[in-house]
């Protein structure tokens, strides 16, 4: 997940040399307490972010940086971060530091101690953070040489290691908060705010808040085990994860938002409602769907495949295995060969579990000549390709090892490009909407400055610029994602919140100059000339697990009825109604329907609440009275009932609301079959 930045802050404020920053933002009543107040300052000229003790020894203009801001949230957490290494050596002395960098809703730290931390540590170690919180220890940066931060910290591995790597080539390792390739080390010292003693010292670059009384809010939440810099090579350490936030209100509604996420979390529900498994025999990350859940597959697939079709893209299928050379072509090796499953040798070659269906695509192009009047070509297909996760990462539906991609790819002219990439915005986003994930923005990757990106400065240009004209045009808020593009070219992202309001990556479409060079991909243009295609990815769900896991958490499992695995159940009163609700199923199977008799030896009350447990949107319930008349009982999702509804009508009302693809629930208050539905 991941969630947008937040408003721009306010006017910059000029800071005279020789002065703090934090006296001229109060010069300029820039407030300095709660949500709204500065906790450090951007500086304009290099868009650092600085302490509010900063003092420049010229003029400088500065922005306030305010609590409730993106940047704001990450000191805020760096200084909880820190605050609990502090806590961390104080509970438990002789305990070695790694680093601990704020992450997205919180933060984390990484120790060496001499035995896993167990609940009951989180509990003492949260203790001990208020404490320091409380006290207000000033935090105070002063920089460092190598040499002596070497002496300071002799008794602290990892932080040398990271001083050796600033000497070195500069690899950072994961997540550090230290900057390394040849930066000025700084190390931030905790002053007592009575006799001014340093308790406390950590290697760090900052910045951050003034005093640890800042920390408006905060909690522990969990500890796990992680490699020392990400690596499997490296010692494992005992990483604790927490949370802060501006305020104590920001951090209960995040508890309460987590909360209800545990409600939802997919991987329960799907067990609790026997939609699908990941059995040990199989191996991690690789899904195997039940009946249940292959309903709501299917119709997921069935659907795009139709929208497909319907905006002009043919249907091909390719193998689920290549050899090496497909992916050498396509510049995929050696930049993916990290997360591709190994190699396999077959009759004196190199075989690849196929990672991406576009290598095979560009082959299905390169099949006979092509002219202009074919373009755009489109080709689209449920493409299975295989990714090799780290265990660590693999997460349910939403981080898989074995997925299937609605994975399409337009071939345009460069004069065309502009136009399909908004044909397939348009397509994507209405494609979300019929889902009922109505809440989105977009985010533009692009090149960063490593040399993972292959292609001219000028190619990603002009690709950039095309791509963000278009993403424009939609009216939606536009993220700037810079060094997040693949290597073949920049894309844009369709990031959408779910009922919680989490955000989820979905679509993507990406704009690739690349692989059609590589291909040597040609069409026939109108003057005769042989000419290269722009290539254009797009996928709508992304992969069919993932938007499945989504879909999940975001309706709690409460699928709208067109999507639900069983969209009626009928119950009984007694058993002399069983044939009676039996021939009533009958009637709504002829309509499509997917209807199930309960006719088990449970009581009537019993029967509703299974039914509830699994969340069927409609419940028909006869006694001997309803079979009489030729009705039933209407029951809803919600526990709403309609009683002595004629059979033709109650057919009509789940039929009719099945077919016009509502995602809200109906209730008793829905309008008759045949009247007008919102």
């Amino acid at each position: 997940m991941s969630t947008p930045p937040s408003p721009s802050v306010a006017a910059p404020v000029r800071v005279p040399a020789g002065t703090t920053a934090v006296q001229a933002l109060k010069d300029a009543g820039v407030p300095l307490k709660g949500p709204d107040g500065a906790v450090v300052v951007r500086e304009v000229a290099s868009g650092e972010l600085k302490d509010l003790a900063w003092t420049p020894d010229a003029d400088a203009e500065v922005e306030p940086v305010p609590a409730v801001s993106a940047d704001g949230r990450a000191v805020i957490r760096h200084s909880a971060a820190h605050v609990l290494a502090q806590a961390v050596q104080d509970l438990f002395p002789g305990t070695r530091l790694g680093i601990g960098p704020p992450v997205e809703n919180g933060f984390y730290y990484d120790f060496d101690p001499e035995r896993p931390f167990t609940p009951e540590d989180l509990v003492a170690l949260e203790k001990k953070m208020t404490e320091i919180v409380r006290a207000g220890q000033h935090f105070r940066r002063r920089e460092i040489s190598d040499d002596e931060a070497r002496t300071e910290l002799a008794h602290e591995p990892f932080k040398l290691e990271l001083i050796g790597l600033k000497g070195g080539a500069g690899e950072a390792a994961e997540g550090a908060d230290v900057e390394v390739g040849g930066a000025q080390l700084t190390m931030y010292d905790n002053v007592d705010a009575r006799s001014g003693d340093v308790v406390w010292t950590d290697l760090c670059r900052g910045p951050h808040l003034p005093r640890t009384s800042g920390i408006p809010a905060f909690a522990l939440t969990r500890s796990a085990a992680a490699y020392w810099r990400g690596s499997e090579k490296n010692p494992q350490l005992q990483r604790v994860y927490g949370t802060a936030w501006e305020s104590k209100d920001a951090l209960k509604a995040y508890q309460e938002q987590q909360a209800e996420a545990e409600r939802r979390d997919h991987r329960r529900l799907g067990a609790e409602l026997d939609l699908f498994s990941f059995p040990d025999e199989i191996g991690s990350g690789l899904a195997v769907f039940h009946p249940k859940g292959g309903v709501v597959k299917r119709e997921m697939e069935d659907y795009v495949r139709r929208r497909h079709i319907e905006e002009g893209f043919d249907y091909v299928g390719t193998p689920h295995i290549s050899k090496a050379q497909l992916f050498e072509t396509s510049g995929h090796l050696p930049y993916y060969a990290d997360t591709m499953f190994p190699p396999m040798e077959l009759e004196n070659a190199e075989y690849y579990l196929k990672a991406m269906n576009c290598p095979m695509h560009n082959l299905v192009f390169r099949s006979r000549g092509r002219s202009y009047r074919e373009l755009p070509l489109r080709f689209f297909e449920f493409g299975s390709v295989y990714r090799y996760e780290k265990s660590g990462v693999v997460h349910g539906l939403t981080r898989v090892r074995g997925l299937t991609q609605d994975d399409s790819h337009s071939y345009v002219t460069p004069e065309q490009a502009p136009g399909e990439i908004r044909h397939l915005l348009a397509f994507v986003l209405g494609l979300l909407s019929d889902f009922g994930l109505d809440d989105y923005y977009l985010e533009l990757s692009t090149r960063g400055e490593s040399d993972k990106f292959i292609g001219s400065e000028e190619e990603w240009a002009l690709a950039t610029s095309v791509l963000e004209d278009a993403a424009r045009e939609t009216g939606l808020e536009l993220v700037p994602d810079p060094g997040g593009a693949a290597f073949y070219g920049p894309k844009i992202s369709v990031q959408a919140r779910d009922a919680i309001g989490r955000t989820w990556q979905m679509s993507t479409i990406q704009y690739d100059f690349n692989q059609p060079a590589r291909f040597a991909l040609e069409f026939s243009a109108a003057d005769g000339t042989r000419q290269q295609p722009v290539m254009i990815h797009s996928a709508k769900f992304g992969s069919i697990e993932r938007f499945f896991g989504v879909l999940t958490e975001h309706y709690a499992g409460a699928f709208p009825a067109w999507l639900a695995p069983v969209q009626v159940v009928g119950i009984p009163i007694t058993d002399e109604q069983v044939p009676y609700l039996t021939d009533v199923a009958l009637l709504l199977r002829e309509k499509g329907i997917r209807v199930e008799i309960d006719d088990s030896d449970d009581r009537m009350q019993k029967k509703i609440r299974t039914a509830s447990k699994q969340k069927v949107p409609f419940v028909l319930i006869a006694g001997a009275t309803d079979a009489e008349a030729g009705a039933v009982s209407f029951r809803y999702r919600d526990g709403s009932q309609r009683n002595g509804v004629p059979i033709a009508e109650a057919v009509a009302q789940v039929a009719d609301w099945v077919a016009a693809r509502h995602n809200a629930d109906p209730t008793a208050g829905t309008p008759a079959a045949g009247a007008t539905v919102g």
